[in-house]
């Protein structure tokens, strides 16, 4: 697992070719291979910090990031993804790790609240996180809101 680099940006530093692979990245995983439309430029990157592994410019993991009073009352974590070529190297466990390190050096808090996929809840919990019992369809893909304290 040569060359991975993990950059965190807020928007205003990401480059424009940066922005384009994650997008890029978001695309494929959310919208074609969930098969998921959905307005994926939802005003909110401007406002989040950017967490990826890249490797040769090409996003292998990503999310974005959102201090308390932005998604949640709390801070959180949203759009997580491990790219196609990406799977496998346990880049979405450190993902997570490098996400909550970041909030709590960052934002001074360990309170997370996130919007978890279902079949992503044991991963999760892995990292604190503990079901809300807040279930419900995003896209027709069931999720449960997940808070860690």
């Amino acid at each position: 697992m040569s060359n991975i680099i993990w950059k965190i940006k807020s928007f205003d530093e990401l480059t424009v070719p940066e922005f384009h692979e994650i997008i890029k990245a978001r695309i494929d995983v959310f919208v074609v291979e969930q098969n998921c439309p959905y307005h994926d430029l939802d005003g909110y990157d401007e406002k989040a910090i950017h967490l990826w592994a890249e490797q040769d410019n090409v996003v292998l993991a990503y999310c974005r990031i959102f201090d308390k009073g932005i998604k949640y009352s709390e801070t959180s974590i949203g759009r997580v993804l491990t790219s196609e070529k990406g799977r496998g190297k346990n880049l979405g466990k450190q993902l997570i790790q490098y996400a909550v390190e970041t909030i709590e050096n960052r934002f001074k808090t360990s309170e997370v609240r996130i919007s978890a996929q279902d079949y992503l809840l044991k991963f999760y919990s892995y990292f604190g996180f503990e079901d809300t019992g807040k279930k419900y369809l995003e896209d027709n893909i069931p999720h449960t809101e997940m808070f860690r304290k």
